[in-house]
Protein backbone atom coordinates (compact mmCIF):
# COMPACT_ATOMS: atom_id res chain seq x y z
CA UNK A 1 0.00 0.00 0.00
CA UNK A 2 1.27 3.20 -1.15
CA UNK A 3 1.84 5.93 2.03
CA UNK A 4 -0.93 8.27 2.25
CA UNK A 5 -1.00 11.81 1.47
CA UNK A 6 -1.93 14.49 3.94
CA UNK A 7 -5.12 15.84 3.79
CA UNK A 8 -4.36 19.88 3.22
CA UNK A 9 -5.26 23.06 2.09
CA UNK A 10 -3.10 25.68 0.64
CA UNK A 11 -2.23 28.44 2.64
CA UNK A 12 -4.55 31.38 1.68
CA UNK A 13 -7.43 28.98 0.42
CA UNK A 14 -9.87 27.24 2.70
CA UNK A 15 -13.00 24.08 2.65
CA UNK A 16 -16.14 25.66 3.42
CA UNK A 17 -18.49 23.32 5.75
CA UNK A 18 -21.86 23.63 6.01
CA UNK A 19 -21.92 25.79 8.75
CA UNK A 20 -19.77 28.30 6.71
CA UNK A 21 -21.19 27.78 3.64
CA UNK A 22 -24.90 28.19 4.69
CA UNK A 23 -24.45 32.12 5.75
CA UNK A 24 -22.31 32.32 2.68
CA UNK A 25 -25.22 31.09 0.39
CA UNK A 26 -27.86 33.26 2.04
CA UNK A 27 -24.95 36.37 1.67
CA UNK A 28 -25.12 35.01 -2.06
CA UNK A 29 -28.86 34.78 -2.54
CA UNK A 30 -29.89 38.63 -1.02
CA UNK A 31 -27.18 40.21 -3.23
CA UNK A 32 -28.61 38.53 -5.95
CA UNK A 33 -31.63 39.16 -5.16
CA UNK A 34 -31.55 42.79 -4.49
CA UNK A 35 -29.25 43.17 -8.08
CA UNK A 36 -32.38 41.70 -9.69
CA UNK A 37 -34.45 44.08 -8.10
CA UNK A 38 -32.78 46.89 -9.84
CA UNK A 39 -32.70 44.79 -13.23
CA UNK A 40 -29.42 43.59 -13.58
CA UNK A 41 -28.85 40.84 -15.42
CA UNK A 42 -26.51 37.49 -14.46
CA UNK A 43 -23.31 36.50 -16.50
CA UNK A 44 -20.21 34.61 -16.16
CA UNK A 45 -16.72 34.25 -17.83
CA UNK A 46 -13.42 31.46 -17.60
CA UNK A 47 -11.42 31.67 -14.56
CA UNK A 48 -8.34 31.63 -17.09
CA UNK A 49 -7.55 34.70 -18.85
CA UNK A 50 -5.49 35.27 -21.65
CA UNK A 51 -2.42 37.04 -19.85
CA UNK A 52 -2.37 40.31 -21.80
CA UNK A 53 -5.93 41.27 -20.80
CA UNK A 54 -4.91 40.76 -17.20
CA UNK A 55 -1.83 42.27 -16.80
CA UNK A 56 -1.28 46.38 -16.13
CA UNK A 57 -5.20 46.79 -15.98
CA UNK A 58 -5.40 47.16 -12.11
CA UNK A 59 -1.99 48.76 -10.11
CA UNK A 60 1.46 47.32 -10.17
CA UNK A 61 0.56 45.28 -7.30
CA UNK A 62 -2.40 43.57 -8.24
CA UNK A 63 0.30 42.28 -11.69
CA UNK A 64 2.23 41.33 -8.50
CA UNK A 65 -0.09 39.06 -6.82
CA UNK A 66 -1.58 37.50 -10.35
CA UNK A 67 -1.51 33.57 -10.67
CA UNK A 68 0.03 33.47 -13.84
CA UNK A 69 1.93 30.45 -16.18
CA UNK A 70 1.44 29.05 -19.13
CA UNK A 71 -0.79 26.20 -20.50
CA UNK A 72 -0.25 22.85 -21.92
CA UNK A 73 -0.90 24.81 -25.26
CA UNK A 74 2.06 27.16 -24.32
CA UNK A 75 -0.08 30.04 -24.09
CA UNK A 76 0.53 32.53 -21.08
CA UNK A 77 -2.83 32.76 -19.13
CA UNK A 78 -3.65 34.22 -15.89
CA UNK A 79 -6.68 33.56 -12.95
CA UNK A 80 -8.69 36.36 -12.71
CA UNK A 81 -7.92 39.07 -9.82
CA UNK A 82 -11.16 40.58 -10.29
CA UNK A 83 -14.21 40.53 -11.99
CA UNK A 84 -14.11 44.34 -13.79
CA UNK A 85 -11.58 43.65 -15.68
CA UNK A 86 -13.07 40.39 -17.77
CA UNK A 87 -16.36 42.28 -18.08
CA UNK A 88 -14.36 44.79 -20.11
CA UNK A 89 -13.12 41.84 -22.15
CA UNK A 90 -16.48 40.75 -22.18
CA UNK A 91 -18.37 44.20 -22.83
CA UNK A 92 -15.97 44.72 -25.77
CA UNK A 93 -16.78 40.71 -27.05
CA UNK A 94 -20.11 40.93 -27.04
CA UNK A 95 -21.91 44.27 -26.65
CA UNK A 96 -23.30 44.41 -30.22
CA UNK A 97 -25.39 41.87 -29.43
CA UNK A 98 -26.13 43.07 -25.55
CA UNK A 99 -27.06 46.63 -26.71
CA UNK A 100 -26.23 49.43 -24.37
CA UNK A 101 -27.14 50.23 -21.69
CA UNK A 102 -25.96 47.09 -20.12
CA UNK A 103 -26.89 45.55 -17.15
CA UNK A 104 -24.93 42.87 -15.63
CA UNK A 105 -24.03 41.29 -12.50
CA UNK A 106 -21.57 38.57 -11.75
CA UNK A 107 -20.85 36.56 -8.48
CA UNK A 108 -17.93 34.27 -9.09
CA UNK A 109 -14.52 33.66 -7.15
CA UNK A 110 -10.98 35.44 -8.19
CA UNK A 111 -7.67 34.78 -7.04
CA UNK A 112 -4.81 37.21 -5.98
CA UNK A 113 -1.48 35.79 -4.44
CA UNK A 114 -1.14 38.35 -1.45
CA UNK A 115 -0.36 37.97 2.20
CA UNK A 116 -2.91 36.90 4.38
CA UNK A 117 -4.68 38.53 6.84
CA UNK A 118 -8.17 39.21 8.64
CA UNK A 119 -10.98 38.75 6.27
CA UNK A 120 -8.35 38.17 3.28
CA UNK A 121 -7.75 35.09 1.93
CA UNK A 122 -6.00 33.62 -1.96
CA UNK A 123 -9.05 32.67 -3.57
CA UNK A 124 -12.47 35.09 -2.61
CA UNK A 125 -15.97 35.32 -3.98
CA UNK A 126 -17.08 38.86 -4.98
CA UNK A 127 -20.13 39.97 -5.91
CA UNK A 128 -20.08 42.63 -8.59
CA UNK A 129 -22.84 44.51 -10.57
CA UNK A 130 -22.42 47.19 -13.15
CA UNK A 131 -23.86 49.22 -15.90
CA UNK A 132 -21.84 49.47 -19.28
CA UNK A 133 -22.19 52.14 -22.13
CA UNK A 134 -23.08 55.49 -20.22
CA UNK A 135 -21.85 58.39 -18.60
CA UNK A 136 -24.65 59.66 -17.10
CA UNK A 137 -24.63 60.26 -13.47
CA UNK A 138 -27.67 58.32 -12.92
CA UNK A 139 -25.94 55.52 -12.92
CA UNK A 140 -23.76 56.37 -10.01
CA UNK A 141 -26.29 57.57 -7.96
CA UNK A 142 -27.97 54.23 -8.71
CA UNK A 143 -24.68 52.49 -7.58
CA UNK A 144 -25.45 53.98 -4.66
CA UNK A 145 -28.56 53.26 -4.12
CA UNK A 146 -28.28 49.70 -4.58
CA UNK A 147 -25.05 49.36 -1.73
CA UNK A 148 -27.97 50.77 0.18
CA UNK A 149 -30.43 48.53 -0.47
CA UNK A 150 -28.10 45.64 -0.14
CA UNK A 151 -26.92 46.60 3.14
CA UNK A 152 -30.13 46.94 4.39
CA UNK A 153 -31.38 43.37 2.69
CA UNK A 154 -28.66 42.05 4.93
CA UNK A 155 -29.91 43.33 8.04
CA UNK A 156 -26.84 46.24 8.87
CA UNK A 157 -28.59 49.54 10.45
CA UNK A 158 -25.26 51.19 10.94
CA UNK A 159 -23.02 51.02 8.01
CA UNK A 160 -21.39 54.30 5.55
CA UNK A 161 -21.31 54.73 2.54
CA UNK A 162 -17.90 57.02 1.82
CA UNK A 163 -18.46 58.91 -1.57
CA UNK A 164 -15.25 60.85 -3.59
CA UNK A 165 -14.99 61.76 -7.24
CA UNK A 166 -11.61 60.98 -9.27
CA UNK A 167 -12.13 64.27 -10.80
CA UNK A 168 -11.96 66.38 -7.37
CA UNK A 169 -8.53 64.83 -6.99
CA UNK A 170 -7.34 64.80 -10.20
CA UNK A 171 -8.63 68.49 -10.44
CA UNK A 172 -6.70 69.89 -7.80
CA UNK A 173 -3.68 68.27 -8.58
CA UNK A 174 -3.63 69.57 -12.14
CA UNK A 175 -3.96 73.11 -10.20
CA UNK A 176 -0.95 71.94 -8.24
CA UNK A 177 1.08 70.65 -11.51
CA UNK A 178 0.79 66.79 -10.52
CA UNK A 179 -1.35 65.60 -13.27
CA UNK A 180 1.27 63.33 -14.54
CA UNK A 181 1.45 61.85 -11.27
CA UNK A 182 -1.58 61.47 -10.23
CA UNK A 183 -1.25 57.91 -10.05
CA UNK A 184 1.43 57.88 -7.45
CA UNK A 185 -0.65 60.71 -5.89
CA UNK A 186 -4.15 58.26 -5.52
CA UNK A 187 -2.10 55.34 -4.60
CA UNK A 188 -0.13 57.50 -1.60
CA UNK A 189 -3.88 58.74 -0.68
CA UNK A 190 -5.43 55.69 -0.59
CA UNK A 191 -3.24 54.93 2.33
CA UNK A 192 -4.83 57.55 4.48
CA UNK A 193 -7.00 55.80 6.59
CA UNK A 194 -5.03 52.90 7.46
CA UNK A 195 -1.35 54.60 7.66
CA UNK A 196 -2.38 58.36 8.73
CA UNK A 197 -1.09 61.42 7.08
CA UNK A 198 2.65 61.01 7.69
CA UNK A 199 2.64 58.06 6.14
CA UNK A 200 1.09 59.66 3.14
CA UNK A 201 3.10 62.87 3.50
CA UNK A 202 6.26 60.43 3.37
CA UNK A 203 4.97 58.20 0.33
CA UNK A 204 3.80 61.84 -1.48
CA UNK A 205 7.34 63.05 -0.95
CA UNK A 206 9.67 60.18 -1.92
CA UNK A 207 7.30 58.18 -4.27
CA UNK A 208 4.99 61.03 -5.55
CA UNK A 209 7.87 63.85 -5.82
CA UNK A 210 5.07 66.01 -3.95
CA UNK A 211 7.10 69.52 -2.81
CA UNK A 212 6.06 70.35 0.71
CA UNK A 213 3.91 72.89 -0.43
CA UNK A 214 2.04 70.68 -2.39
CA UNK A 215 1.92 67.79 0.00
CA UNK A 216 0.13 70.50 2.32
CA UNK A 217 -2.79 71.71 -0.15
CA UNK A 218 -3.67 67.76 -1.06
CA UNK A 219 -3.76 66.87 2.44
CA UNK A 220 -5.81 69.86 3.36
CA UNK A 221 -8.12 68.57 0.76
CA UNK A 222 -8.27 64.53 1.84
CA UNK A 223 -8.98 65.60 5.23
CA UNK A 224 -11.84 67.79 4.72
CA UNK A 225 -14.16 66.79 7.19
CA UNK A 226 -18.33 67.79 7.76
CA UNK A 227 -21.34 67.32 6.56
CA UNK A 228 -22.20 66.85 2.50
CA UNK A 229 -23.31 70.77 2.28
CA UNK A 230 -20.28 71.45 4.43
CA UNK A 231 -17.85 69.60 2.11
CA UNK A 232 -18.90 70.94 -0.73
CA UNK A 233 -18.66 74.37 0.39
CA UNK A 234 -14.99 74.26 0.89
CA UNK A 235 -14.11 72.62 -1.72
CA UNK A 236 -15.55 75.13 -3.94
CA UNK A 237 -12.83 77.32 -3.34
CA UNK A 238 -9.95 74.72 -3.69
CA UNK A 239 -11.05 73.44 -7.03
CA UNK A 240 -12.32 77.06 -8.85
CA UNK A 241 -11.02 77.57 -12.25
CA UNK A 242 -10.12 73.34 -12.60
CA UNK A 243 -12.75 72.28 -15.61
CA UNK A 244 -12.08 68.57 -14.21
CA UNK A 245 -12.15 69.65 -10.84
CA UNK A 246 -15.52 71.85 -10.69
CA UNK A 247 -17.35 68.86 -12.60
CA UNK A 248 -16.55 65.95 -10.00
CA UNK A 249 -17.71 68.70 -7.62
CA UNK A 250 -21.21 69.08 -9.44
CA UNK A 251 -21.72 65.19 -9.76
CA UNK A 252 -21.08 65.27 -6.12
CA UNK A 253 -23.55 67.87 -5.80
CA UNK A 254 -26.15 65.69 -7.85
CA UNK A 255 -25.46 63.01 -6.16
CA UNK A 256 -26.48 64.14 -2.74
CA UNK A 257 -29.60 65.92 -3.83
CA UNK A 258 -30.88 62.93 -5.66
CA UNK A 259 -29.70 60.52 -2.54
CA UNK A 260 -31.62 62.89 0.30
CA UNK A 261 -34.72 62.63 -2.46
CA UNK A 262 -34.84 58.94 -2.48
CA UNK A 263 -34.70 59.10 1.73
CA UNK A 264 -31.53 57.07 2.34
CA UNK A 265 -30.89 57.84 6.19
CA UNK A 266 -28.89 60.80 6.86
CA UNK A 267 -25.70 59.26 8.58
CA UNK A 268 -25.66 56.21 5.44
CA UNK A 269 -24.39 58.14 3.06
CA UNK A 270 -21.35 60.96 3.09
CA UNK A 271 -18.50 62.77 1.05
CA UNK A 272 -15.15 61.50 2.15
CA UNK A 273 -12.41 63.18 -0.53
CA UNK A 274 -9.98 60.97 1.40
CA UNK A 275 -11.22 57.90 -0.55
CA UNK A 276 -8.95 57.39 -3.76
CA UNK A 277 -9.55 53.71 -4.70
CA UNK A 278 -6.31 52.09 -5.47
CA UNK A 279 -7.23 51.04 -8.87
CA UNK A 280 -5.67 52.58 -12.01
CA UNK A 281 -9.27 52.40 -14.34
CA UNK A 282 -10.90 54.48 -11.78
CA UNK A 283 -12.29 58.16 -13.55
CA UNK A 284 -15.03 59.39 -11.90
CA UNK A 285 -17.13 58.12 -8.62
CA UNK A 286 -15.12 56.37 -6.34
CA UNK A 287 -16.92 54.72 -3.22
CA UNK A 288 -16.17 52.53 0.00
CA UNK A 289 -18.81 50.71 2.65
CA UNK A 290 -17.82 50.81 6.48
CA UNK A 291 -19.36 49.40 9.43
CA UNK A 292 -20.19 51.46 12.25
CA UNK A 293 -19.74 48.56 14.42
CA UNK A 294 -16.06 47.42 13.08
CA UNK A 295 -14.26 50.14 10.87
CA UNK A 296 -11.22 47.69 11.69
CA UNK A 297 -11.72 45.61 8.96
CA UNK A 298 -12.58 48.41 6.42
CA UNK A 299 -14.37 48.72 3.30
CA UNK A 300 -16.70 45.71 2.58
CA UNK A 301 -18.30 46.97 -0.52
CA UNK A 302 -16.14 48.84 -3.13
CA UNK A 303 -16.21 50.59 -6.23
CA UNK A 304 -16.74 53.11 -8.71
CA UNK A 305 -16.85 54.55 -12.38
CA UNK A 306 -14.12 53.30 -15.41
CA UNK A 307 -14.85 55.43 -18.55
CA UNK A 308 -11.44 54.20 -20.37
CA UNK A 309 -11.30 50.41 -19.03
CA UNK A 310 -13.05 48.75 -22.73
CA UNK A 311 -10.73 51.01 -24.56
CA UNK A 312 -7.69 48.62 -24.76
CA UNK A 313 -10.11 45.97 -26.38
CA UNK A 314 -12.28 48.07 -28.55
CA UNK A 315 -12.87 51.24 -30.36
CA UNK A 316 -16.04 51.67 -29.54
CA UNK A 317 -16.55 54.01 -25.89
CA UNK A 318 -17.78 51.78 -23.29
CA UNK A 319 -17.95 53.89 -20.27
CA UNK A 320 -19.15 51.40 -16.81
CA UNK A 321 -19.75 51.88 -13.24
CA UNK A 322 -20.48 49.56 -10.73
CA UNK A 323 -19.30 48.14 -7.55
CA UNK A 324 -18.35 44.33 -5.48
CA UNK A 325 -19.14 43.06 -2.10
CA UNK A 326 -16.34 41.75 -0.59
CA UNK A 327 -17.94 38.53 0.30
CA UNK A 328 -15.76 36.77 2.32
CA UNK A 329 -14.49 40.33 4.74
CA UNK A 330 -18.07 40.76 5.50
CA UNK A 331 -19.01 37.18 6.67
CA UNK A 332 -16.13 37.38 8.56
CA UNK A 333 -17.29 40.63 10.42
CA UNK A 334 -20.65 39.52 10.65
CA UNK A 335 -19.13 36.40 12.50
CA UNK A 336 -16.89 38.67 14.85
CA UNK A 337 -20.35 40.69 15.30
CA UNK A 338 -22.16 37.44 16.36
CA UNK A 339 -24.64 38.49 13.30
CA UNK A 340 -24.42 34.65 11.84
CA UNK A 341 -26.99 32.46 12.95
CA UNK A 342 -24.98 28.14 14.04
CA UNK A 343 -26.43 25.90 12.10
CA UNK A 344 -25.25 23.14 9.66
CA UNK A 345 -29.07 21.73 8.04
CA UNK A 346 -30.67 23.71 5.31
CA UNK A 347 -33.77 22.67 6.54
CA UNK A 348 -35.72 23.82 9.88
CA UNK A 349 -37.59 20.37 10.51
CA UNK A 350 -36.15 17.05 11.68
CA UNK A 351 -38.08 13.87 11.25
CA UNK A 352 -36.65 10.88 13.04
CA UNK A 353 -36.77 7.68 12.36
CA UNK A 354 -37.88 4.89 15.04
CA UNK A 355 -40.96 3.13 14.25
CA UNK A 356 -38.95 0.58 11.88
CA UNK A 357 -42.41 -0.88 10.16
CA UNK A 358 -43.82 2.82 9.75
CA UNK A 359 -41.00 4.02 7.77
CA UNK A 360 -43.28 4.97 4.40
CA UNK A 361 -46.01 6.61 7.24
CA UNK A 362 -42.89 8.74 7.89
CA UNK A 363 -42.07 9.59 4.25
CA UNK A 364 -45.77 10.04 3.79
CA UNK A 365 -45.74 13.16 6.24
CA UNK A 366 -42.19 14.53 5.04
CA UNK A 367 -43.50 14.75 2.09
CA UNK A 368 -46.77 16.61 2.66
CA UNK A 369 -44.73 19.16 4.67
CA UNK A 370 -42.45 19.69 2.15
CA UNK A 371 -45.35 20.65 -0.04
CA UNK A 372 -46.10 23.13 1.99
CA UNK A 373 -42.55 24.53 0.76
CA UNK A 374 -40.89 23.74 4.34
CA UNK A 375 -37.76 21.73 4.31
CA UNK A 376 -37.61 18.13 6.16
CA UNK A 377 -35.19 16.03 6.84
CA UNK A 378 -35.81 12.67 7.42
CA UNK A 379 -33.18 10.34 9.01
CA UNK A 380 -32.13 7.03 7.25
CA UNK A 381 -31.92 4.98 9.78
CA UNK A 382 -33.96 3.39 12.14
CA UNK A 383 -31.98 4.73 15.90
CA UNK A 384 -32.77 5.11 19.14
CA UNK A 385 -35.18 8.58 19.72
CA UNK A 386 -32.17 10.38 21.82
CA UNK A 387 -29.16 10.07 19.55
CA UNK A 388 -31.45 11.33 16.80
CA UNK A 389 -32.20 14.31 18.96
CA UNK A 390 -28.65 14.64 19.95
CA UNK A 391 -27.96 14.81 16.40
CA UNK A 392 -31.12 17.06 15.10
CA UNK A 393 -29.70 19.47 18.40
CA UNK A 394 -25.93 19.06 16.99
CA UNK A 395 -27.02 20.33 13.78
CA UNK A 396 -29.03 23.27 14.62
CA UNK A 397 -32.52 21.98 13.67
CA UNK A 398 -35.53 24.10 15.28
CA UNK A 399 -38.21 21.76 14.72
CA UNK A 400 -38.60 17.67 15.19
CA UNK A 401 -41.69 16.05 14.27
CA UNK A 402 -41.71 13.00 16.92
CA UNK A 403 -44.19 9.52 16.13
CA UNK A 404 -44.14 6.48 17.43
CA UNK A 405 -45.97 3.45 16.51
CA UNK A 406 -48.81 3.84 18.94
CA UNK A 407 -48.96 8.24 17.93
CA UNK A 408 -48.96 6.77 13.69
CA UNK A 409 -51.59 4.64 14.42
CA UNK A 410 -53.59 6.98 15.58
CA UNK A 411 -52.74 9.53 13.09
CA UNK A 412 -50.92 11.75 15.54
CA UNK A 413 -47.51 13.95 15.57
CA UNK A 414 -45.63 15.81 18.08
CA UNK A 415 -43.91 19.11 17.10
CA UNK A 416 -41.57 19.79 19.32
CA UNK A 417 -39.84 23.04 19.55
CA UNK A 418 -36.33 22.25 19.81
CA UNK A 419 -35.46 25.84 20.82
CA UNK A 420 -37.52 25.71 24.26
CA UNK A 421 -38.43 21.68 24.39
CA UNK A 422 -42.22 22.78 24.21
CA UNK A 423 -44.01 19.80 22.15
CA UNK A 424 -47.40 20.11 20.80
CA UNK A 425 -50.05 16.58 19.98
CA UNK A 426 -51.64 17.38 16.57
CA UNK A 427 -53.37 15.60 13.97
CA UNK A 428 -51.27 13.95 11.17
CA UNK A 429 -54.05 12.45 9.13
CA UNK A 430 -54.14 12.83 5.89
CA UNK A 431 -52.41 16.10 4.31
CA UNK A 432 -50.71 16.68 7.27
CA UNK A 433 -52.60 20.57 7.51
CA UNK A 434 -52.45 20.78 11.69
CA UNK A 435 -48.68 19.79 11.46
CA UNK A 436 -47.89 22.27 8.76
CA UNK A 437 -49.47 24.90 10.39
CA UNK A 438 -48.02 24.53 14.22
CA UNK A 439 -45.18 24.26 11.91
CA UNK A 440 -45.12 27.93 10.56
CA UNK A 441 -46.56 28.88 14.11
CA UNK A 442 -43.20 27.92 15.83
CA UNK A 443 -40.92 29.17 12.52
CA UNK A 444 -42.84 32.40 12.84
CA UNK A 445 -42.89 33.22 16.01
Amino acid sequence: MSERIQPRTLKGFRDYLPEAMIPREWLIDTARSVYRSYGFSPIDTPALEYLEILTGKGSEETDKQLYRFQDHGGRDVGLRFDLTIPLARFAAQHIQELGIPFKRYHIANVWRGENTQRGRYREFMQCDFDTIGTESNSADIEMVLVVHDLFAAIGFEDFQIHVNNRRVLNGLLEKLGLAERSTLVLRALDKLAKGGAKVVSQELTTVAGASEGQVRDILQLATLRGDNSQVLAQLTPLLAGSETGERGLNELAEMVAALDATGIPSGRFGIDVSIARGLDYYTGTVLETFLEKLPGIGSVCSGGRYDNLAELYTKEHLPGVGASLGLDRLLAAMEELGQLKKTSTTAPVFLPFFAAAHRDDYLRLAANVRRAGIGVEFFPEAKKLGKQLQYADKRGFRIALIAGADELAAGQCQVKNLATGESTTVSAAEDGTAVIAEIRRILGA
